[in-house]
């Protein structure tokens, strides 16, 4: 097949990937703004590389016309977990959205595969706005924990070395360091409230920072140069205390000072 022909068939799958990495890195932006745990750490995508797709139709044996319809992960979507927990939070998330529909389900965190791979995927079908119109195409998309991930990676390489014929002690490991991922997942899950308060306190926090900023150099434009030194001594006193109740009370102080001078600014307007 011409270069030109895989470019132009491989096209809408370069789209899929892009517009599924904006919509999920868009939760994480949403769950930021809105100060809440997201279950999304990591979202990365790619489209299959020629070779992998011609080798994979040669081991399966899928004639070239039935090429899409039978190879369902040209494009694939990786979405990477803190916590075991939150694998089902993303796939009901995604069960939900009415921009993707999902053809199946393969669930590796209970039936795990003999080499010991864990990971939840999704085969989603997905429209894309083309120039000759909209393409409906399927997807892959894996969630897993990034220590799932850390292995799963390290499996990959290892089944390339050895061409799928890997040695029993290499195999062997390699079960031994999935049984190790699996009691870290575990372990992890044990203080997940705790890991979640504290990244949920430090989001907040920034959050807070952003704003008092944006007010205080607002304020430049319409106050006392020598009261704004003032407020701005009191937030970095404040700041390094790292009490985000002290903080927060600061931030409505300010809220309250910065309301003053913009009603005093519209009234000398006036």
């Amino acid at each position: 097949m011409e270069i030109q022909l895989w470019r132009s068939i491989l096209c809408p799958y370069e789209l899929a990937v892009r517009e599924l990495e904006v919509k999920f890195n868009h939760i994480i932006d949403e769950c930021k703004e809105n100060d809440v745990y997201c279950p999304i750490e990591q979202v990365e995508g790619r489209v299959k590389s020629v070779s992998s797709i011609l080798e994979k139709m040669q081991r399966k044996h899928i004639p070239m016309e039935r090429m899409e319809e039978e190879l369902e992960d040209i494009a694939g979507v990786r979405i990477i977990c803190q916590f075991e927990e939150d694998i089902e939070t993303v796939a009901s998330l995604i069960q939900k959205r009415s921009d993707m529909v999902i053809k199946s389900e393969k669930n590796y965190l209970k039936h795990i595969k003999q080499s010991g791979y864990r990971s939840y995927h999704l085969i989603i079908y997905y429209t894309v706005d083309t120039i000759k119109g909209p393409k409906k195409l399927q997807a892959e998309i894996q969630i897993r924990t990034m220590a799932m991930n850390f292995w799963a990676t390290i499996e990959h390489s290892l089944q390339y070395k050895y061409k799928g014929d890997m040695p029993g002690h290499v195999a062997e490991r390699l079960s031994k360091a999935a049984d190790a991922i699996n009691a870290l997942d575990h372990e992890m899950s044990s203080v997940r409230n705790e890991i979640m308060d504290a990244q949920n306190s430090s989001q907040m926090q920034s959050n807070l920072v952003k704003d008092i900023l944006i007010n205080i150099e607002n304020l430049y434009k319409i106050a006392n140069k020598r009261e704004i030194m003032k407020i701005q001594d009191e937030f970095l006193r404040v700041f390094k205390t790292k009490d985000l109740q002290q903080l927060k009370r600061f931030h409505r102080q300010l809220d309250i000072i910065s309301e003053g001078y913009r009603a005093q600014a519209v009234y000398h307007h006036v």
